[in-house]
């Protein structure tokens, strides 16, 4: 069997998300890989890879993401970071720390968030990106919900374009470019993001991640068992007949209820052989996600 499981690579910059999985390709010559979510090409760090059968398990992945960011006040640019054109700047030598703070928790929970105008958010069949490469004027985009449940202020550089590093834990879709530029415009001077780097993502932290640049060193991929990333979800045992009638599609009656109804479960047999993912309904546990078959 070809290699599989789970990579936690640490991206480096100037390269994309689907970069880094088209060089894994060739380097595992394994054409089923896929990654947990992408990053703009200057942000660095966590990207989770799924090779072989892993990648019918990115679904289930925990959702949360943290980022270590450094945001430059007085400054607004037409892709909210430092790669865009400049469309306005102001001197922020007035602002002082406690104007900073005093903005903060309104970003905090569930707000309404505009993505940024280059993205890789489809409208109308095109990222947002592709449009931004074709010269096409700016979209109205829709504001959507996301969520924020950390922001922590780790520095402050005063001065006529100040700029502040924060560390941001959020779910699943929140752009931290449009967090500086809501920030800057709160502020009443714009902002726009001057460096981003993701230390976890869907259960991967930056502190056991691999380099990029060390696979390209000729250092083995670190493969992460199938079951690795999925400690948050509950657990099924099955008993060895039953077993092998789930893998063939059947759902089985589960007395001890791991988990409540309708959520994901990890499905073992009596060998501790992980089969793959089963929903837990009416008190059945129904294969989702065989990945042992007979």
């Amino acid at each position: 069997m070809l290699s599989e499981g789970f990579v936690n690579l640490d991206k480096p910059a100037g390269w994309t998300s689907h970069d880094c999985v088209a060089k894994l390709r060739r380097l595992l010559r394994e054409r089923r890989i896929g990654h947990g979510g992408t990053l703009d090409p200057a942000v660095t760090g966590v990207l989770p890879i799924a090779v072989g059968r892993a990648t019918r398990l990115l679904p289930y992945l925990p959702s949360g993401k943290t980022y270590v960011g450094t945001i430059r006040l007085g400054l607004q640019t037409s892709t909210d970071d430092l790669s865009g054109d400049r469309l306005a700047e102001a001197d922020t030598s007035h602002l002082p720390l406690t104007a900073i703070e005093a903005v903060l928790p309104q970003f905090l929970g569930q707000i309404q968030q505009q993505p940024p105008q280059v993205s890789a958010v489809q409208v109308q069949g095109q990222r947002l990106y592709q449009l931004a490469r074709q010269g096409k004027a700016p979209v109205d985009l829709p504001w959507r919900t996301v969520e924020i449940q950390v922001i922590r202020l780790l520095g402050w550089r005063p001065g006529a374009q100040a700029e502040l590093d924060l560390e941001v834990q959020c779910g699943a879709g929140t752009y931290i470019r449009s967090l500086a530029r809501d920030l800057g415009a709160a502020l009443g001077v714009g902002g726009t993001l001057a460096e981003l780097r993701r230390t976890a993502s869907s259960g991967f932290e930056i502190s056991t991640s691999t380099p990029l640049t060390d696979l390209l060193d000729g250092a083995p991929v670190p493969l992460l068992a199938l079951d690795s990333p999925l400690q948050h979800l509950a657990v099924v045992r099955l008993a060895e007949e039953a077993s092998d009638r789930w893998r063939q599609g059947q759902a089985i009656p589960i007395t001890d209820l791991p988990a409540v109804e309708g959520s994901p479960a990890r499905v073992y047999c009596p060998q501790n052989r992980f089969l793959g993912i089963g929903t837990i309904t009416a008190g059945l546990c129904k294969p989702k996600v065989v990945l042992a078959a007979i």
